[in-house]
């Protein structure tokens, strides 16, 4: 399968597995073999250009059709921030894929060296602290395009403090490849 094609494919099963819980008309997808190999996946919905769900897996364990599938259902019915889905609203929702690479661990270091090391516009990033953890994609630069507001921001998410900085901190980046739904 060519890239285009696999992002087609992700891209109508994430809409199909919520058609399919909304008990609306959808089209089964095959599974072709390169929808079957082992990756971590992120869905986000977005409703005239705002956010309407984002739920992923950072780490793989699934294959790529199941975590799109899972994660489509989760994004559109279990993210927290928002209320579940409605029928009515799925047609005006653009649904985009994330398929992320491996992440690298970033060495430990201050966070003024951190920041530095971080790569705008295209690194993923996790950030760890003892039992916290949170991520953000790429496209979150897009929000927060200096790094230190960025890695602040991400802090917050994992339940830190935005000063908070310890030789417990563990960072991996990552990159992702983006598939978006052509605007209706």
């Amino acid at each position: 399968m060519e890239r285009t094609e696999v992002g087609i494919a992700l891209l109508a099963i994430a809409r199909s597995a919520i058609a399919r819980e909304l008990d609306l008309a959808h089209v089964e997808q095959g599974e072709a073999d390169e929808l079957a190999r082992i990756a971590a996946t992120f869905v986000t919905l977005r409703r005239d250009g705002e956010l309407r769900g984002c739920i992923g897996t950072v780490d793989a364990w699934r294959a790529l059709a199941d975590d799109v599938r899972a994660n489509a259902l989760a994004a559109a019915f279990r993210d927290p921030r928002f209320s579940p889905l409605r029928a009515r609203e799925l047609a005006h929702v653009a649904i985009e894929v994330s398929v992320l690479n491996p992440s690298e661990r970033m060495p430990v270091c201050e966070e003024e060296a951190m920041a530095a090391a971080l790569r705008p516009g295209l690194d993923g990033v996790v950030l760890e602290c003892n039992r916290h953890r949170a991520t953000f994609l790429p496209q979150v630069w897009e929000q927060l395009p200096r790094p230190h507001d960025f890695l602040r921001a991400l802090k917050c998410k994992a339940g830190l403090g935005e000063t908070f900085w310890s030789d417990d901190v563990r960072v991996s980046r990552y990159t992702v490849e983006k598939f978006v739904e052509e605007a209706a």
